[in-house]
């Protein structure tokens, strides 16, 4: 009787994971994770937004100069709800990236009644394109706001 002991060869070693298997498995390891965490972002994120709003809204008088909060002023108070907001902004982004294969299945499955197929990276280039397109209007509506600016003296 034989042994395991007694194997002349030794079993080799597991073949090494390459780098996509690696980063597909750390994805798919820790992606609930980074959803949750990501959420949780957001809404400090909007929590903040909202308070940073009222304060400016409902605490500061209307057309107050010289006023103060904690040593900041209206326009203090305004730059921070603006580089909150940019910070929410790609937050949102993130999000929807992370959900985009969700959100093209969805629209192809339950809006245009499409079976389910496999993602060939169309998907990734009809994202980019939306996001180019939704960027270019963003910025389209500031340059008319600054274009039909007036001044008030």
């Amino acid at each position: 009787m034989i042994s395991d002991d007694d194997d002349p060869l030794p079993a080799p070693p597991p073949p090494r994971p390459t780098a996509s298997a690696l980063r597909t498995s750390f994805w798919t390891r820790h992606k609930t994770l980074i959803n949750f965490w990501l959420d949780v972002v957001l809404l400090i994120l909007f929590l903040i937004q909202a308070w940073l709003l009222t304060v400016l809204a409902v605490v500061f008088p209307r057309g107050g100069v010289g006023w103060t909060i904690w040593g900041a002023t209206f326009s203090d108070w305004l730059d921070g709800l603006f580089t909150t907001f940019c910070t929410f902004a790609v937050a949102v982004v993130v999000h929807v990236m992370l959900h985009w294969p969700w959100i093209c299945g969805t629209v192809a499955t339950r809006l245009l009644g499409r079976k389910a197929g496999k993602d060939d990276g169309s998907l990734t280039l009809i994202g980019v394109g939306f996001l180019i397109l939704v960027f270019h209007a963003f910025g389209a509506a500031v340059l008319a706001a600054k274009v039909f600016l007036v001044n008030g003296s």
